[in-house]
């Protein structure tokens, strides 16, 4: 999967199309993110005062999958599909294609 933590993404299908946010968890063996502020949800909750969780209705953002989403360039800002590029010292980097801005930091 050539999507990480803390990429800004783009959602292309779906109820949420359109929709941008920082990825929050990724998870490689379902193939699935969970992005902020997109897919979100409604889970009622019972209260545990153990844990110091109220009850009631909370909104969560719920998984998507990776096909669903494209990642932003951080120079052109378009949606861009992913490359590896081997730089001069070595280093294999992540590039966006559309402009071949450069993903990791």
């Amino acid at each position: 999967m050539k999507i990480k933590k803390g990429d800004t993404v783009e959602v292309i299908s779906g109820k949420d199309a359109g929709k941008q946010g920082r990825v929050l968890v990724v998870d490689r063996s379902r193939e699935r993110l969970v992005i902020e502020g997109v897919n979100m949800i409604k889970r009622h909750t019972r209260p545990n005062p153990q844990k110091n969780v109220k009850g009631g209705v909370v909104e969560r953002e719920a998984p998507i999958h990776v096909s669903n989403v494209m990642v932003i360039s951080p120079d052109s800002g378009q949606k861009s599909r992913v490359g590896i590029r081997v730089l001069d010292d070595g280093r294999k980097v992540r590039v966006a294609k559309v402009d071949g801005a450069i993903l990791d930091r």
